[in-house]
């Protein structure tokens, strides 16, 4: 099994891709509207990710309120980098959070949907008997 596409819940389709596209810098995969359905799905992929997301609108089957969606992560090699890329792009990110040799920097979409991205520094091990 592999996870490749998570849905993300949104108010307007269109504010969104300028948000994920533009000051993300993801990469458009599908933006299509199934005739006779009013529905639009509109695929995007991080670039170097294998999974990607979907925004959606009135989706039957997804019925995640908008802006609930919290803390999907987008792993980084440099955190502090990827934090003064973001706001280069305009992007409102806080700062960097260090959770014992992991870090996070926390950001949210125009709906309110959260995400962080975290930086896994190759030292860092998991737990012993874990």
């Amino acid at each position: 099994m592999r996870l490749e596409l998570v849905p993300v819940p949104v108010s307007d389709v269109d504010r969104a891709l300028a948000f994920y596209v533009d000051l993300l810098g993801f990469n458009l995969d599908h933006d299509v509207r199934p005739p006779g359905s009013g529905a639009r799905i509109t695929q995007l992929t991080p670039p170097g990710s294998a999974c990607s997301i979907v925004l959606y609108k009135d989706i039957p089957g997804l019925d995640l309120p908008v802006g609930t969606l919290r803390g999907l992560h987008l792993v980084v090699a440099d955190i502090h980098k990827a934090r003064e890329a973001l706001l280069a792009r305009g992007v409102e990110a806080g700062g960097v959070d260090d959770m014992g040799g992991v870090y996070y920097v926390a950001f949210a979409d125009p709906d309110g949907n959260t995400w962080l991205l975290q930086e896994m520094p190759s030292g860092a091990r998991r737990p012993e008997g874990s």
